[in-house]
């Protein structure tokens, strides 16, 4: 599976992560919460919740707590 936005593009926005481990944990637990039931906060028309993820912390819908 290829998501896109690419972690490499997610770190060179600004998606708030100081590294790709902060980032791919981040990613996986709005994954998780989207494929529990959680509304999508993006407009992007995608089934896997990943993908889904990845988009809102490019959009900046989420953001990233340390």
């Amino acid at each position: 599976m290829i998501v896109k936005p690419t972690v490499s593009e997610l770190l060179t926005n600004e998606s708030n992560a100081t590294n790709r481990y902060e980032l791919v944990i981040a990613t996986a637990k709005r994954a998780r919460q989207i494929a529990q039931g959680d509304k999508p906060k993006t407009d992007v028309k995608e089934e896997s919740p990943v993908t889904l993820a990845a988009n809102e912390i490019a959009e900046g819908k989420v953001s990233i707590i340390c």
